[in-house]
């Protein structure tokens, strides 16, 4: 589905560490998912402030279906609950979600809820919040490649579309990763390829407002420092 796009940034997040934030506390792992959860909605609520048109979260891999079934079942009925109750408060904030992935593969009803929140919040201007849920970038990646196959005329630009199955969501700016890794776990690899990218270790659960605020200043610094060109550059 196609929209009008959102002006603004278009941050990137991989937002690891819940299991290891309940770990460290000797707590559940799920209810390390669910602070999770209450993290989502702090950064949701602060990144228009900070200038960010469209953001897109990481929140289920492919390779995550690997997790121990009641970790996964926990994580599924999570995101059923986000889509339940979290709605109405996307709608009055005008911000517009979207759920990136694979959906033939979600537990029975998920797939319906997905495309009716996504078509309650379609009209909203103040963000784009996109969701990565059983996705991959390569197999995104894969899927464009076979569909353009017969296609000569085929563009760096059209690819892209196909490759986020939206013509105006733009390249990435920025890719924030939490909890310590540094890597991109097959996450937006193409629409990253001049993204900046930042780590911090401190804990998914943990990160809010101030933390989105300072890995901002640290990418406008380097922004402005590089004459607002794209560098690629990587900062610990």
């Amino acid at each position: 589905m196609q929209s009008e796009q959102t002006p603004g940034l278009h941050v990137g997040i991989i937002m690891d560490g819940n299991g290891r934030w309940a770990s460290g506390r000797g707590l559940p792992r799920a209810l390390g998912h669910k602070e999770g959860v209450e993290a989502i909605r702090r950064v949701v609520e602060a990144a228009p402030k900070q200038a960010i048109g469209t953001l897109t979260l990481y929140a289920f891999s492919c390779d995550n279906w690997r997790r121990p079934e009641a970790e996964v079942s926990a994580l599924m009925g999570l995101l059923r609950l986000y889509l339940r109750n979290e709605i109405a408060r996307l709608v009055e904030s005008g911000v517009r979600l979207s759920v990136i992935g694979r959906r033939d593969r979600l537990p029975e009803g998920l797939a319906a809820a997905i495309g009716r929140a996504e078509a309650a919040t379609l009209e909203g201007k103040a963000l784009h919040l996109r969701i990565a849920v059983d996705y991959s970038a390569r197999d995104a990646i894969l899927a464009a490649a076979l569909a353009s196959a017969s296609n000569p005329g085929m563009t760096r630009t059209t690819f892209s579309t196909l490759v986020t199955g939206d013509a105006c969501v733009p390249e990435v700016d920025l890719v924030i990763r939490t909890s310590g890794e540094q890597r991109l776990s097959d996450f937006l690899l193409w629409e990253s390829a001049y993204a900046e990218l930042h780590f911090t270790r401190r804990h998914w659960p943990d990160f809010d407002a101030g933390d989105l605020k300072d890995a901002l200043a640290a990418y406008r610094n380097r922004d402005r420092r590089f004459g607002g060109l794209a560098t690629g550059s990587v900062a610990a």
